[in-house]
């Protein structure tokens, strides 16, 4: 009998035909089953290369194994539960399941790269742990409470889905399109969002502790009481950023681009800022403990009354910088452009000022200069 005219016939009589004839090929090939009732079918092994399931119920069918190259897949309902009959490691790559409703089904593993999932559902706890969703579009698709953990989403667009309640810990999300995206109290520790374009994005009170946003756009972006410690932030753009009461103690912003970003509340104990961008920055009071500042852009800060004591300034950007009296004893500021910087009642006890870009008449007024090097390499005395 036809395997297509078999299945026609219910779920019910084709589990009873594949239970008795568990050795025979399944070819659904190019078979219209666009809107059957497939429910729990035993569809494993079965050839499904061109079909058409556009809109059909597959929720709890048995999928492991099958061919669906080529297969429409667009509003298919793959619902199902943590059982496991919806098949790991099945491959979906390129496939269109746009608006698809996916809700508890478990794909962990599978491989959906290139697949069209826009305003797919995929609420409701679905697994999707260790995915492979490479350059996916799940543009307004619903990833509420999905399982997302170790997911690959590199390249994926991402814009105006809703991932509330979804667990993206140590979720590849390289090159990613997050902007705008609400992910306020996210746990996205040890993520990987290099390069993710994550402008104007909501993450305050968000956990991006040791996750890598090297090269992210993170402009307009809200990290505010954000814990991102031991991040890396290498390289990335955070202009304009809200960074109110963040946690960066430890992390890596050398090259980042840090103009006109909120840093008011912020912590930067030992925070690597090697060339980041400060331009204009307000640092007055900050905690720069530990802070490495080596070739930091810090032209038009403000560093007034700022402990830099023993602080490696060396090749720095300081140029219109207020420095009043700020304790540089001892600093490196060896190479460091001064021009124009405010140094009143700055203290430069042996302070390395070798090549340093400075006039006398700035020097001049400095609180200290006692032994400190001069431009010329000669000892102040």
């Amino acid at each position: 009998m036809e395997h297509l005219t078999l299945l026609r016939q219910g779920v019910k009589v084709w589990n009873q035909w594949r239970k008795e004839h568990t050795g025979e090929d399944v070819d659904l090939s190019n078979a219209d089953l666009s809107r059957a009732k497939l429910s729990g079918a035993n569809l494993s092994r079965a050839k499904l290369s061109g079909a058409n399931l556009s809109r059909a119920k597959l929720n709890r069918a048995n999928l492991s194994g099958a061919d669906l190259s080529g297969a429409d897949l667009s509003g298919v309902d793959m619902s199902g539960d943590f059982s496991g009959i919806i098949p790991s490691e099945v491959d979906l790559s390129e496939k269109d399941l746009s608006e698809a409703t996916l809700i508890y089904a478990n794909l962990s593993e599978a491989i959906l790269s290139g697949a069209d999932l826009s305003g797919v559902d995929v609420s409701s706890f679905a697994r999707l742990n260790e995915a492979i969703l490479s350059g996916a579009d799940l543009s307004e698709a619903n990833l509420s409470g999905a399982d997302l953990r170790g997911a690959d989403l590199y390249g994926a667009i991402l814009r105006e889905a809703d991932l509330r309640g979804a667990n993206l810990r140590e979720a590849d999300l390289r090159e990613a399109d997050l902007r705008g995206q609400n992910l306020r109290g996210k746990d996205l520790s040890k993520a990987n969002l290099s390069f993710a374009n994550l402008s104007k994005a909501n993450l305050s009170e968000a956990i991006l502790s040791k996750a890598n946003l090297s090269g992210a756009i993170l402009s307009e972006a809200d990290l505010s009481k954000a814990n991102l410690s031991k991040a890396n932030f290498s390289f990335a753009n955070l202009s304009k950023a809200i960074l109110s009461g963040a946690i960066l103690s430890g992390a890596v912003l050398s090259g980042a681009i840090l103009r006109e970003a909120d840093l008011s509340g912020a912590i930067l104990s030992g925070a690597d800022l090697r060339e980041a961008d400060l331009s204009g920055q307000n640092l007055r009071g900050k905690d720069l403990s530990k802070a490495v500042l080596r070739g930091a852009y810090l032209s038009g800060a403000d560093l007034s009354g700022q402990n830099l004591r023993g602080k490696d300034l060396s090749g720095a950007d300081l140029r219109g910088a207020d420095l009043r009296g700020a304790d540089l004893s001892e600093a490196n500021l060896s190479g460091a452009d001064l021009s124009g910087a405010n140094l009143s009642e700055a203290i430069l006890y042996k302070a390395d000022l070798m090549r340093t870009i400075v006039t006398e008449a700035q020097l001049k007024k400095a609180k200290s200069l006692d032994l400190a090097t001069m431009p010329d390499g000669s000892k102040h005395r």
